[in-house]
């Protein structure tokens, strides 16, 4: 059989019950984006059950009124996980609960950082809070000049490393490996961050500096997943976009990375229509790093535009024994306050699944595990 998981990456609907103890009171992305787009509409998410989740939050929000499929189910998925990052939302989608947060920095500490200069053979610059865009922007030059990389952080728990991808200032290569390096330092000293991502850029000068589709994230290795029950049962899951990486490569069988969201789409069409059997897990990452960290909710309308049409050619190709659960990982309301992420409720739109739980956690997408005739252990 055919199961076909797609990740949303940061499409919420709503803030947390909790939402104000990580300072997202009022944050909802979809939400305010229908509010204040005039025009948008998402049909064929709609035809899902996707307004029918946005009016459980909000009854007076204008919204088309839209059939259902007969085969569809939705639910308003709360978050339990002690964070609002990429790999806690994915890990608990997959049935891992993080109760203790990953740890967070405004800037490294110099043991950590003098041990990064060692296994790179460098020194850095920045080391400090900020968002990617505007510390490249801000150093870029600095770096060509220097060859030094550029280390900071954000409110998520991530170490970030961005450097020119031309060899002769720094190399995509040499990038790679210091990733690698940190990976193993954080590790070995038992610092809990969940992942370290490379930022290569190209271009310049700060006016014309683009971070390239070449980034990969090193994730700390997460606890036992449903993914891990799925691979050992001799169940393939097959990982889209930057599924591996969230997960380490731990229980994902196939990784096919991809550069866009029309990339993960096109190689969503490629895998089921070879009709690869087991688990597709999709992350599609445009809507968060292009739009929601950027605050531009122009394009993120534009994206989810773009996404709902392509599930509408999609939507033809499912047969009644496959299965297909679409979901998010967190928010990143473009209209609230900075360039994080938001704590939010996440809609859960599913076609020939079992009836969905009443309030359900984001493990609820993990009971999928159900569906291959598996006791979950998780």
């Amino acid at each position: 059989m055919r199961v076909l998981c797609i990740v949303l990456d940061s499409v919420g609907c709503g803030h947390a019950p909790d939402a104000a103890d990580f300072g997202d009171a009022g944050a909802n992305t979809l939400g305010h984006l229908f509010e204040r787009i005039p025009g948008l509409a998402l049909p064929h998410l709609g035809s899902i059950g996707l307004y029918e989740v946005l009016r459980q939050a909000d009854p007076q929000l204008s919204l088309p009124e839209t059939p259902l499929l007969p085969n569809s189910h939705h639910a308003r998925l709360t978050e339990i996980s002690a964070g609002k990052d990429t790999t806690t939302g994915h890990w608990e989608l997959m049935g891992a609960v993080i109760e203790k947060p990953f740890a967070t920095f405004e800037s490294f500490p110099d043991d950590l950082v003098a041990e990064l200069e060692n296994a790179g053979d460098c020194g850095f610059l920045g080391n400090e809070a900020a968002s990617g865009t505007e510390i490249i922007a801000r150093l870029g030059e600095e770096h060509v000049a220097t060859g030094k990389p550029i280390l900071y952080t954000s409110a998520d728990s991530v170490l970030q490393l961005a450097a020119h991808e031309d060899p002769a200032i720094f190399g995509n290569d040499r990038l790679q490996q210091l990733c690698r390096d940190a990976r193993a330092i954080l590790d070995r000293c038992g610092i809990r961050i969940g992942r370290v991502i490379s930022r290569p850029f190209v271009g310049t000068t700060r006016d014309d500096f683009k971070r390239t589709s070449n980034r990969h994230d090193y994730s700390l290795m997460p606890p036992a997943t449903v993914l891990n029950q799925l691979k050992n049962a001799g169940i393939e899951v097959h990982g889209v976009g930057k599924i591996s990486d969230i997960f380490a490569a731990s229980g994902i069988s196939s990784s096919h990375p991809t550069k866009s969201n029309a990339d993960g789409m096109a190689t969503i069409d490629r895998l089921w229509a070879d009709q690869v059997e087991g688990l597709i897990f999709a992350n599609l990452v445009d809507f968060d790093t292009l739009y929601g960290h950027r605050r531009d909710p122009e394009g993120y309308a534009g994206c989810l535009r773009e996404f709902d049409a392509w599930l509408g050619g999609f939507l033809e190709k499912i047969d009644p024994e496959d299965v297909v659960l679409i979901t998010a990982d967190h928010g990143n309301d473009p209209y609230h306050a900075g360039t994080d992420h938001t704590r939010e409720q996440v809609p859960l739109l599913t076609l020939n699944t079992p009836p969905l739980a009443e309030n359900p956690t984001f493990a609820e997408v993990a009971r999928l595990i159900e569906i291959f005739n598996l006791k979950s252990s998780i």
